[in-house]
């Protein structure tokens, strides 16, 4: 008898969704101890920083592999697994006293949080279907958002308490959730379910242009995020807490607008993005032209709510398209090409910066983009288009 997943299946997920988010999240109040720290090895300037974010990269780059892999050996057992190599790699700099070492554990990290991120998507798509599927869907980025916030005061007590090693303490919690999904989770039967080759590769070559916008999309929510604290301090205002109350708010327009996709799920795909990019056409024009703090903030989390909007877009989109026999991989590409975007956006917007002027003109730029994306996907909508 084939088991039915339920709401308890659907939070395990949920929980594993705020790995990826931890694994920087958590340790930006710490980066200025530990640049203090490693002030003395060569390099350490652009060393420190890299390894915070080098698990992104690796979550771009395998992400896709990690997906392949579990549509040919399952799914349950390589995320326990994952979520259990997590938790060793992300305590592993407790022990560590070499900025090397350390930036080899959080290659190793990266690798297990493709693996987390890939499949736990994927099981999202194999448990649920129809507006069941959507609704978790909106649920899973309205978590990794509001998680964010919770992660970096947590990161920042731990740190203020326990030093530069505090908040790598928090990976322990992978471990209770590894516990929970060994318990509760099941392999799908449909994902090993035989599926012409021909058949397989063509499903992967129609999500070819969702990963495209999806690449675009996560350049437009990667760019404020990197940004804001430098674009807030332009206003004038240095406050280390009031640049975090504006990054909380925009995390908090993420979940608004990931919620507010659970109120429109049932609009054409196109209609979706158009709407999110038109916020954030509206949202970046705010922002380039402000010098004001809270006209700044209140940009910021303009553009956040049309992404949070548009994030879940995609990967509904996406998981709709994708069989389950090659939704793994499909759901890694997917996963790779917005993380990819995470590691580009800084610098795009320094090549931009360097080319028109400064960020005011970066920010013109981006939302000159969203805007043609905008029309371009209201052209693009038709009433049979609903899961293109």
């Amino acid at each position: 008898m084939t088991m039915q997943a339920t709401t308890r299946h659907g939070v395990i997920l949920m929980l594993t969704a705020v790995m990826p988010t931890m694994a920087i999240i958590a340790l930006v109040p710490i980066l200025p101890l530990l640049l203090r720290e490693f002030a003395d090895v060569p390099g350490s300037a652009v060393l420190v920083p890299m390894a915070l974010t080098i698990p992104a990269l690796c979550v771009a780059l395998f992400s896709p592999l990690a997906g392949w892999l579990s549509d040919k050996v399952g799914r349950k057992r390589l995320l326990i697994g994952a979520l259990i190599g997590y938790a060793g790699f992300g305590l592993l700099p407790l022990l560590l006293d070499s900025l090397h070492a350390i930036l080899a554990a959080r290659v190793a990290l990266g690798l297990t949080e493709a693996v987390i991120m890939t499949v736990a998507t994927a099981l999202v798509g194999d448990y649920f279907v129809g507006e069941r599927r959507e609704r978790w869907v909106s649920i899973q980025i309205a978590t990794a958002s509001v998680s964010a916030i919770v992660l970096i005061a947590a990161g920042g007590a731990l740190g203020e308490a326990l030093g530069s090693r505090g908040p790598f303490w928090l990976y322990l919690l992978a471990l209770p959730v590894a516990l929970g999904g060994a318990i509760i989770l099941f392999e799908p039967a449909k994902a090993s379910a035989a599926c012409p080759t021909a058949a397989q590769a063509a499903a992967t070559r129609s999500i070819a242009g969702l990963v495209a916008i999806t690449f675009g999309v996560g350049l437009l929510f990667y760019t404020i995020i990197v940004q804001l604290g430098p674009v807030i301090e332009a206003t004038g205002v240095t406050s280390p807490a009031m640049i975090g109350l504006a990054g909380a708010a925009a995390n908090l327009g993420v979940m608004v607008g990931s919620l507010l996709f659970g109120r429109l799920k049932a609009m054409p795909g196109q209609c979706l993005l158009a709407i999110g990019l038109s916020l954030v056409t509206l949202g970046y024009v705010g922002i380039a032209l402000s010098s004001e703090f809270f006209l700044t903030a209140a940009s910021a989390v303009v553009i956040c709510t049309g992404n949070g909007l548009m994030l879940p877009t995609m990967l509904a989109w996406v998981l709709r398209r994708l069989p389950p026999q090659t939704r793994g991989r499909g759901t890694g590409i997917w996963t790779g090409a917005f993380f990819l975007a995470q590691f580009v956006a800084p610098i795009t917007a320094a090549a931009l910066s360097g080319v028109l002027g400064g960020l005011s003109g970066t920010f013109l730029f981006f939302a000159a983009a969203a805007a043609l994306g905008a029309g371009f996907a209201l052209l693009r909508r038709s009433p049979s288009t609903n899961d293109a």
